[in-house]
């Protein structure tokens, strides 16, 4: 059915008051209010699409990063907290039982392929259990029996340099710094610049995620500025989903020193193991996780647990 246009100043006004003009112009508006209505619902389900695939690309409660970007014009935002017992700083000679949160995290989806992380915005709180001397022991300024002291933040850039297609895994590039934030003077900090740079890549086979890092560290000596160590960083995770939005994940990382004989105070050989799970609903993921150390420099058992959330950029254009 063609709709003519009404010219008022050619009787369209006497033809609009016959009831068949009537009909034909409720019939046109009806149309036209549906499709504006399915468009509108179309467009919602196509961004929950992309937001959940953005969420999916995510790795909270592990360490090992995934080299999938959350998606153009996106911003993710995510919370948490970590409490361990028996955690060690070597550096201090303080060990205790440590929390730390909100644990607050930030990445912005600079387009397709790339995004900009901001991470370890938190606090640390140490009940001590033990003293001992150690190489930074006499600058730690501690009189009573815990310490506090704001996390190092973490700043870094990925970028994807090859997509997942048919057999062949995705594969990005990780640049990222260490800011001297949290202080010497409360056992929990160094007071150094720590460079880091991974390759990432990634494989999804069927219900099965599997990510591996593999990249180098530069980690600046504390106890003396002309001297620093070349660490070996490597993580593997794998991710399976049991049930609709859940999955159980687990995972190894940590770093191992190159340096022959004793490494420099702070840089020696980590890792440590994590199992958990994770629930998303939407734009939304929940997770909880339980952690613990391969190395005496590692806390022994540690449990945590965070929340996940992606959504438009309010700076998008």
């Amino acid at each position: 059915m063609t709709h003519q246009p009404i010219n008022a100043e050619a009787g369209g006004i006497e033809a609009r008051q016959t009831g068949g003009w009537q009909i034909r112009d409720q019939e046109y508006r009806d149309v036209t209010m549906t499709k504006r209505r399915m468009a509108g619902v179309a467009g919602w389900l196509v961004a929950v699409c992309l937001v959940a695939t953005s969420v999916g690309a995510q790795q909270r409660p592990l360490l090992t990063e995934d080299p999938e970007s959350i998606g153009e014009g996106l911003l993710l935002v995510e919370a948490g907290f970590d409490h361990s017992w028996d955690h060690p700083f070597p550096v201090s000679g303080l060990t205790g039982s440590l929390l730390r949160g909100p644990l607050v995290g930030l990445s912005f989806g600079l387009g397709p392929f790339a995004e900009v992380q901001i991470d370890g915005i938190s606090t640390s709180r140490l009940l001590i259990n033990e003293r001992v001397a150690a190489p930074l022991s006499g600058l730690v300024d501690v009189p009573g029996d815990s310490t506090r002291s704001f996390d190092d933040v973490v700043i870094g850039t990925k970028v994807k340099i090859i997509s997942e297609v048919g057999w062949r895994p995705a594969m990005a590039l990780r640049f990222a710094t260490r800011l001297p934030n949290a202080s010497n003077e409360s056992g929990l900090g160094l007071d150094t610049f720590d460079f880091y740079q991974s390759l990432l890549v990634g494989k999804t086979v069927q219900s099965i995620r599997v990510v591996g890092n593999i990249g180098f560290a530069i980690l600046a000596d504390p106890t003396r500025g002309d001297r620093q160590n070349d660490v070996l960083t490597y993580g593997f995770s794998v991710a399976r989903a049991f049930a609709p939005g859940a999955e159980v994940v687990g995972e190894i990382n940590g770093r191992a020193s190159t340096r022959r004989g004793q490494a420099p105070p702070g840089t020696d050989s980590k890792g440590q193991m994590t199992f958990g799970v994770r629930y998303t609903r939407n734009a939304v993921r929940f997770d909880a996780g339980l952690f613990t150390g391969f190395s005496s420099r590692d806390p022994k058992l540690g449990i945590t647990g965070g929340i996940t959330w992606v959504f438009t950029s309010p700076l998008r254009p």
